[in-house]
Parts: structure tokens; C-alpha cells; sequence
């Protein structure tokens, strides 16, 4: 897998419309085998990929022979814990009636990692495929999604087989970029940190502290787990256990999760410069 430079072009990617026929027909032939959905944190990525998925199904069904419903499949790297919702920004409600897979599927504390997910999304793919519905790889995990479409096995040092298809998927996968101005992430970023405080972000990690969470199955995390879970867990773990003031609690994760977007960017943008294809879109 190359590695990407951790510079970023001042300039903005040229957003694009996409041609949702002209994508529901190479689905349908084959020469597409899976969409991805990938941006920042605050981009609109799930909300995206839920309306995509409508069209897609729209696009593809024929007269008296409905498609089954696009299923999207996480790649966020926190969302995959039970009991973690406020602070990973879950949104589960966006997801309506499209199907969706790899959230909630680890218990808090654990640590979940690159290589458990490459194993979950063969699992779920071949599943998606196996119902004849289209699936949309969703998320801002930049290691994940890479790992997965470029078929990188991290033991072996191989390429690794598209899952059920033969070949890479890298060469199967239409990318889609949410696409957002720094200016305008930013204060996305923030407004959503205020709302998530207001919702009860700072008790969901205290309930996580003292194993009150429904995902804890009563075993409470230990609060370095919590912090190497980093930005909001972290910085509400060392809130409350007086580290950080209130104010020093916004300011410092503020700026931690600002950061956070910018190097998920710039992973993008990496991978443009390896050759990969990504269609922005604003949204």
C-alpha cells in the first residue's frame, strides 16, 4: 500500500454530477463491483450514501423485476462499537430503510483494527452480492476503505482477491467524495460538537467509565482504553476524570477533530495521487 505525503493541495478537488444511469449500467455489467462513499468528518457522507442508494435502486430495477435495496457497509473505525453512539456520531435514523452493516458489532474496549475489518467486509460483501443487491462502502476511515479496494493483505504482503469476484477491487470500485470547504467543515464540525455535548455525549463516556452503558454488558472501560479511542472519547475521559475545564473540553476537542478532518483529506488526496479516480460531489 503506497504511503501518502501528509501535504495537501490548498486547492479544492473540482466537484462533478454524477451520472447515476450511466453507474447503474455498469453495475449492472459488471465492470463496477462496489461504490464507495468517503470524506471527512461533517461532510454529509452518510446522508449521501442513503440517496444514492434510492437512486441506484431506481435506476437498475426493470418493469415487474424490482432490485433489491443497495446496502451500505460502514468504515468508520469507532462506529463498529456497541454503546458508542453519541460519539461517534452514529446517526442511525439517516439510514431509513436501507440496510447497513458493520456498526455495533464490537463490544467497548475491545480494539477492534485494519485487519478484523478486511475479514468483516469479505463477509459482508459476499453476503450483499450473494441477494443480488449493490453494496455502497460508506465512511472516513481512510485505512480501512484502502485496505479493502486495494485488496492489500497486511500478513502475506499480496494482493488479496476481490471478495466472490476474482481480480482487485480496486479496479472494480466507482469512488465518491463528499466534498465540503474548509471553512464550512469547520463550523459543521463545531455546531455538531455543541449538539453531541447537549445530547448527552459527556454521560454516554461516563456510562462507558462505569459500565452503566447497554454496550458494556456491565463491565466498565478502563479509561485508557477510552482515551486511545481518541478525540471525544478522549478528551471527555480526561474532562472527567479533571484534567481538562469545560472550556479547555471544546476548545482542545475543537481543534483535535478540525485536524482530524484535515489529515482524513489529505489521505484522500493521497490517494488521487496514487491514481485512483474519485468523483467529488458537493452534497
Amino acid at each position: 500500500m503506497p504511503k501518502y505525503r501528509k501535504t495537501m493541495p490548498a486547492e479544492l478537488p473540482q466537484p462533478e454530477v454524477i451520472d447515476i444511469a450511466a453507474l447503474a449500467a455498469s453495475l449492472a455489467a459488471g465492470s463496477v463491483g462496489l461504490v464507495c462513499v468517503l470524506g471527512p468528518t461533517a461532510s454529509g457522507k452518510t446522508r449521501y450514501a442513503v440517496a444514492l442508494a434510492h437512486e441506484l435502486q431506481e435506476a437498475i430495477s426493470k418493469p415487474g423485476s424490482p432490485t433489491p435495496m443497495p446496502e451500505i457497509i460502514s468504515a468508520d473505525s469507532r462506529q463498529v462499537y456497541l454503546g458508542m453512539d453519541i460519539g461517534t456520531g452514529k446517526d442511525l435514523a439517516e439510514y431509513g430503510d436501507v440496510p447497513f452493516h458493520l456498526t455495533d458489532i464490537s463490544e467497548p474496549g475491545t480494539q477492534y483494527n485494519v485487519h478484523r475489518f478486511c475479514e468483516d467486509f469479505a463477509e459482508a460483501y459476499k453476503d450483499i452480492r450473494s441477494r443480488g443487491a449493490v453494496p455502497i462502502l460508506c465512511g472516513g476511515t481512510g485505512l480501512y476503505i484502502s485496505a479493502v479496494t486495494e485488496g492489500y493483505d497486511f500478513e502475506a504482503r499480496k494482493p488479496l482477491s476481490a471478495p466472490n469476484e476474482g481480480g482487485n477491487l480496486y479496479e472494480k470500485t466507482f469512488f465518491i467524495g463528499t466534498l465540503v470547504s474548509r471553512e464550512e467543515r469547520n463550523a459543521k464540525i463545531d455546531a455538531r460538537l455543541k449538539a453531541r455535548l447537549e445530547e448527552g455525549l459527556i454521560e454516554e463516556v461516563r456510562s462507558l467509565l462505569d459500565g452503566t452503558n447497554p454496550g458494556c454488558k456491565g463491565k466498565a472501560v478502563p479509561p485508557e482504553v477510552l482515551i486511545s479511542y481518541g478525540l471525544e472519547y478522549k478528551f471527555v475521559t480526561l474532562y472527567l476524570q479533571g484534567a481538562l475545564s469545560e472550556g479547555e473540553l471544546f476548545t482542545g476537542l475543537s481543534t483535535a477533530i478540525h485536524q482530524f478532518a484535515k489529515r482524513q483529506m489529505t489521505w484522500f488526496r493521497g490517494m488521487e495521487r496514487s491514481g485512483i479516480r474519485i468523483h467529488w460531489v458537493i452534497v
